[in-house]
């Protein structure tokens, strides 16, 4: 771990085992923390609040600004490391480590332009100013699936901003984070500032962030039902909180749009991370006069997919994450395919050439999916895409926004008016409109509904750990 300016292993001695997930071979060691180390994380992050925040916004993006170059110098190696110890394709595990510099490289900027305001006053004698101060020491919870870049969409703002922070990654993925803390520490963070704090039990870390008055805010990205138990704690002392939580992406296929190039680009989105993404479409709704050819175009691309270790050529399909994660697919393709669900390919665990030593599943396409089934409901989080065939333009709007969750959604059509009329009737916090990928560090990230509280990135990340403080003068 590292606390106050040093790396240190837990007051127990204990150690907990990091696990590839393409092989199931235990790959390190390392400290396993809790309640005593998260409070002295705490500690050390309140006091060196005091410095830090008083230093210059110059200063503080000088600072975001190494730990930028260092992290683009050394993206290899970190992706490597991804790949081995989150078991996505060392492609992909690439292109994370870029979009997570590219958060410290943009509140590098951003903190230099964290601006106040003065107001007209209703009296001559008086003066309105406003201010944005940082908010203090932030308690932050990152998930496994994106190990870098969700550290860096955190601690970047939150630096940028003035505060310190505590970190507690994904027991799952601590050896990124490792990674990226010894970056800080070179790039000239100072002891206090930011602190890790790794655990193979998340809750009593949990609960002394949530209960430690010194934490001035909490910021998660996992699950809702976890994001849902932080904030009901957070509220006992009014702590803010910001949640990126669960999703359950539609993917709509408009009348006119072209189902081929919409089949294409859904592949790509809906396989990322081996469906373990927040962002992943999870139910795909295609124009009944457009679905047999979608339904083809996107099979003869699944079918092709190989599945391997993330390290090797030409891979696509990664590993899930644990025997959970396989448990939870497959209990959702037997659901669907009982209800009356068509299987058109894959459906099974993969077991062949090695892979029954990791947690591999079939990229699966499902086809006559309805509104019974678990998978039309539920989260998936892996590679299974149900289609669902539609009639109306205006119903599958009703169809889209018919769930708890709102983060992401996709929308695929030629038509200015549709799109525009779509985009605004979707109650989701993002929409790629004829776009897979409509994320990016100068863009807010974040959801509606169940899916969370607050965005990420852009200049509306940095205004999460920020105070708006009025000063009123009589002069």
């Amino acid at each position: 771990m590292f606390i106050n300016g040093e790396w240190c292993q837990a007051e127990s001695g204990k150690k907990f085992g990091v696990i590839n997930p393409a092989t199931g071979e235990g790959i390190g060691d390392v400290a396993d923390g809790g309640q005593v180390e998260a409070e002295r994380a705490i500690q050390a992050a309140h006091s060196a609040f005091g410095d830090w925040s008083s230093m210059t916004a110059y200063e503080r993006s000088e600072i975001l600004y190494k730990a930028y170059k260092l992290m683009s110098t050394r993206r290899e190696e970190i992706a490597r490391t991804m790949t081995v110890e989150q078991g996505k394709p060392l492609r992909a595990a690439m292109n994370e480590v870029k979009y997570g510099a590219d958060f410290l490289l943009w509140y590098a900027e951003e903190a230099k332009r964290v601006y106040g305001e003065t107001i007209p006053a209703p009296r001559g004698d008086q003066r309105f100013i406003v201010l944005h101060q940082p908010i203090g020491v932030v308690a932050a919870i990152t998930p496994w699936n994106y190990p870098a870049s969700m550290i860096t969409r955190k601690v970047a703002p939150a630096l940028a901003a003035g505060c310190t922070i505590v970190l507690k990654p994904a027991e799952a993925t601590p050896l990124c984070a490792m990674e990226i803390f010894k970056i800080l520490e070179e790039a000239g963070v100072p002891k206090g500032v930011a602190n890790l704090v790794t655990g193979s039990d998340p809750k009593p870390i949990g609960e002394e962030f949530v209960t430690n008055p010194l934490v001035s805010k909490i910021t998660f990205t996992g699950s809702t039902e976890t994001g849902k138990l932080l904030a009901r704690g957070a509220a006992d002392q009014m702590k803010r909180v910001s949640l990126e939580l669960g999703g359950h992406a539609p993917f709509l296929v408009l009348k006119d749009a072209d189902p081929v190039f919409a089949a294409k680009g859904a592949v790509l989105v809906k396989y990322l991370n081996t469906g373990q993404a927040c962002i992943c479409p999870n139910r795909l709704f295609v124009h009944k006069s457009g679905v047999e050819a979608f339904t083809k175009e996107f099979v003869s691309r699944v079918i092709k997919m190989r599945a391997g270790n993330g390290l090797e050529q030409g891979i696509n399909i990664g590993p899930l994450v644990s025997e959970k994660a396989i448990e939870k697919v497959e209990r959702q393709v037997e659901d669907a395919t009982s209800k009356g669900a068509e299987l058109l390919c894959g459906g099974h665990r993969l077991m062949d050439d090695g892979l029954d030593r990791g947690y591999y599943y079939a990229p699966t396409v499902l086809s006559n999916v309805t509104s019974d089934m678990l998978i039309y409901r539920e989260e998936t989080f892996g590679p299974v895409a149900p289609i669902i065939a539609f009639d109306d333009d205006d119903d599958v709007l009703e169809m889209a926004n018919d769930t708890h969750y709102g983060l992401a959604a996709y929308i695929y059509t030629q038509n200015l008016s549709a799109a525009m009329r779509t985009f605004e009737g979707l109650r989701f916090g993002i929409i790629g409109i004829n776009d897979i990928n409509p994320t990016g560090a100068a863009a807010p990230f974040g959801g509606q509904k169940e899916s969370g509280l607050g965005r990420e990135g852009g200049h509306e990340g940095i205004f999460e750990y920020l105070e708006t403080k009025l000063g009123g003068f009589s002069v």
